[in-house]
C-alpha cells in the first residue's frame, strides 16, 4: 500500500467500516441496524482487498453479507409478534464504559508499539489457488455442505411456517 489510491481507499473503508459499526450500536430500529451491519461488512469487505487478500474480501461478502446478514434479516422479519425496537437497557452506561476503556488500551496500544515494516512480498494468486482446490481436491466436500446448508435452510423455513399452513389450505 505505497500509493495515494491505495492509502486513501484504505482509510475511506475504515472510516465507513467504523462510522456503520456505530449506526449499528446506536440505531434503535433493527431493520435499521442490520443495514448498517452490512454496509460495516461491506467496509471490511473494501479493506481486505486494499490490503490484497482478495479471497478473504470475497468470503467477507458471501458469508458475512450473503448469508449472515440475510438470515438475521429473515430472524427479525419472520418472528411473529416481534418487537422491531431496541428496548431500553440498565446497562447501556456499563456498556458504554466498557467500550471507552477498550478503545483506550486499543488507542494506547497502537501509538505504544514499535511498527515494523516486512520486507517480503505479498502474497499472489491466492483466490486461484484456493478455488482450484475447492473445484479439484475438495470437490466432493465443498458440495456435500452446499447440500447440508440447502437442507438447513429448507428446514428453517419449515420451522417458520404457521402450524395451520398445510397444502391446499
Amino acid at each position: 500500500m505505497e500509493d495515494t489510491g491505495s492509502v486513501i481507499a484504505f482509510w475511506l473503508f475504515a472510516a465507513m467500516t467504523v462510522g456503520a459499526a456505530v449506526g449499528v450500536a446506536a440505531s434503535r430500529n433493527l431493520i435499521h441496524a442490520v443495514g448498517m451491519l452490512i454496509i460495516s461488512f461491506a467496509g471490511l469487505a473494501g479493506l481486505y482487498v486494499t490490503l490484497s487478500a482478495d479471497f478473504i474480501a470475497v468470503a467477507q461478502v458471501l458469508i458475512y453479507i450473503g448469508a449472515i446478514a440475510v438470515l438475521i434479516l429473515f430472524a427479525i422479519v419472520l418472528t411473529p409478534e416481534a418487537g422491531r425496537h431496541n428496548q431500553e437497557g440498565f446497562m447501556r452506561f456499563p456498556a458504554v464504559a466498557l467500550a471507552g476503556i477498550t478503545a483506550a488500551a486499543m488507542i494506547y496500544a497502537a501509538l505504544d508499539t514499535e511498527w515494523v515494516l516486512s520486507d517480503r512480498p505479498g502474497f499472489e494468486g491466492t483466490a486461484t489457488v484456493i478455488g482450484d482446490a475447492l473445484l479439484d481436491k475438495y470437490a466432493l466436500p465443498f458440495e456435500i455442505a452446499s447440500v447440508l446448508l440447502l437442507v438447513a435452510v429448507l428446514g428453517a423455513i419449515v420451522l417458520v411456517r404457521p402450524e395451520g399452513a398445510e397444502e391446499g389450505e
